[in-house]
């Protein structure tokens, strides 16, 4: 009897090897294909993590299998070599057809740390990215980690990481400890970022609402789109996209819920006065977002393009988690009823726009 994880195993590789042949080939040579949702643990983060974290707020041990495994508060992680090697990432890009990752990093991040360390943490991942791009500079782009539990330092660091070699956007989470991204005290970070020429990718971390989630991988199949729908609407109500108008926010899983209850929002916004201060109708936001293509189902998909507009939408596939898209490629070119420069646009000329390739 065949495992799950070889079950997953198999169709991953079945997947992948419907996607390599002659006419995908053909396919990825017409356009560079830049994934903006891609995972890395750089092994000096990891050995600053294995040294240090037991200093400040967390627990490092071993599983059985040798991996690295982190206990903070809320949450247990563990570190696995998918996330971290190169070489077998390189072989993986080459085989779906991606040219660039834009690496970020994903659970714990940083702001479980106390702010020292938490920047600390952040600058050792920013100044990986910034050295594995100078090594590989056509392969990967960094995604610049802040430490936003302490704003002060998420400025001064979202400053200096604009200047490295290679960093092309900063990454964060839909909330940070519990508190909504509209919060003001963030404002002078986003005006940074915004200064800088930064693009924000968010990204879910301890869901709200886990304790009810822990059955049937719920926390992950809801809760992580949940999350993206209450990042974006903070940032949408609470004035964010309109006091930084030039500020770009991506935003992971398709959107989450937040495309599809904009008819909804929009709605409330004519009956409710907690809102009654937006000046523009929620649906008229829409397109002040971008959506990467994780929807995991081709109509779904489709539609998100034909509400937001395939300028908008950017090739993204959690890689390296087991609810990654393998094969973006096919993904997109499944899209038949648009034409072939939008096509291009979703896989990589929209993400070489925000990023600045």
């Amino acid at each position: 009897m065949i495992s799950r994880r070889g079950f997953l195993a198999g169709t991953a590789a079945a997947l992948l090897a419907d996607a390599t042949g002659p006419s995908f080939a053909q396919q990825t040579a017409r356009t560079r294909v830049i994934d903006i949702h891609a995972h890395w643990y750089p092994p000096q983060w990891l050995e600053l993590v294995e040294k240090e974290a037991g200093a400040n707020g967390g627990r490092v041990e071993r599983n059985a299998r040798g991996n690295m495994v982190i206990v903070i508060p809320g949450l247990s992680v563990t570190f696995q070599p998918q996330y971290t090697d190169i070489p077998s990432r390189l072989k993986h890009m080459d085989q779906a057809g991606v040219t660039m990752h834009a690496l970020s990093l994903t659970q714990p991040m940083v702001y479980w740390a106390a702010p020292a360390f938490g920047l600390k943490l952040s600058q050792a991942f920013n100044d990986a990215c910034s050295e594995l791009h100078l090594k590989h500079p056509e392969r990967f782009v960094g995604l610049a980690m802040l430490p936003m539990q302490a704003p002060e330092l998420a400025v001064e660091e979202a400053g200096r990481a604009a200047k490295l070699p290679g960093i092309r956007g900063a990454y964060m989470s839909t909330h940070v400890l519990g508190k909504n991204l509209d919060e003001k005290m963030f404002w002078p970070v986003y005006e940074k970022c915004e200064a800088v020429g930064l693009p924000i990718f968010l990204h879910p971390t301890n869901t709200l609402g886990a304790d009810r989630m822990g059955r049937y991988y719920l926390r992950n199949f809801l809760g992580n789109p949940y999350e993206t729908g209450i990042a974006a609407a903070s940032l949408m109500f609470g004035g964010v996209m309109d006091a930084f108008p030039k500020l770009d926010v991506v935003l992971p899983h398709a959107g989450g819920p937040f495309p599809w209850l904009l008819g909804r929002m929009t709605h409330g916004a004519t009956v409710r006065q907690e809102v009654k201060d937006l000046p523009r109708p929620p649906m008229e936001y829409k397109r002040r977002f971008h959506y990467d293509t994780i929807a995991h189902n081709r109509d779904i998909l489709l539609d998100l393009v034909r509400l937001v507009g395939a300028d908008r939408v950017v090739c993204g596939t959690d890689f390296p988690a087991d609810m990654s898209d393998v094969a973006p490629v096919p993904t997109v070119d499944k899209l038949t009823e648009l034409s072939a420069g939008e096509r291009d646009m979703i896989l990589g000329g929209n993400a070489a726009r925000l990023l600045k390739l």
